[in-house]
């Protein structure tokens, strides 16, 4: 009876794991879901928690990246939004990264040091905003944990009104600021 029920118990599993592996579509954040209602974000510091789910009034772009201070992240990705001619009719912008707040304000002071733009940058520090949002990916062997697909999410009265993920994770071509703000 032991065999029978260990030999039950586990082929569920392998089962479940490889039909999630191999059958299952995607599930990443789609049109038309609501901005997960969380208090993870961080602003500048640790103590400076931001629910996106609140914080976004109206329109606005929330901009995902696997890293600060990655080459893409910082030489193409970023940029492109920060000299974009329409970012201000975007509403509100925010771009994430797995990172703790001290290296986000870094990171946002390095690439638009008089904060001319109004990008907001925030840490994604435990990767909490990320997971809800079906949005991350295992980079161990690069960044030494779990960071965010490179996307972009527009947005408006706390609903996703489109969606541009990467495909392979950190590629810039589907969510570049050209795609997304036209």
């Amino acid at each position: 009876m032991f065999a029978t029920r260990r030999v039950a118990t586990s082929l569920p599993r392998a089962f479940s794991q490889r039909a999630l592996f191999h059958k299952t579509a995607p599930a990443f954040v789609q049109k038309g879901d609501s901005i997960p209602d969380l208090d993870v974000l961080v602003e500048n510091s640790p103590g400076n928690k931001v629910n996106l789910a609140k914080e976004i009034k109206g329109k606005g772009v929330i901009i995902g990246t696997p890293a600060a201070f990655s080459p893409a992240c910082s030489s193409t990705h970023v940029p492109g939004y920060i000299n974009h001619p329409k970012l201000k009719e975007a509403g509100q912008v925010f771009v994430l990264s797995v990172n703790d707040p001290f290296v986000t304000k870094a990171w946002g002071t390095s690439l638009d040091p008089t904060g001319k733009s109004g990008i907001r940058f925030l840490g994604d520090p435990t990767g909490k905003f990320s997971e809800a949002l079906d949005v991350t990916f295992d980079s161990t062997s690069v960044f030494g944990n779990q960071r965010s697909k490179r996307y972009a999410l527009t947005v408006e009265n706390g609903k996703v009104t489109e969606t541009f993920i990467e495909p392979d994770n950190a590629g810039v071509n589907v969510s570049t600021a050209e795609k997304v703000l036209g």
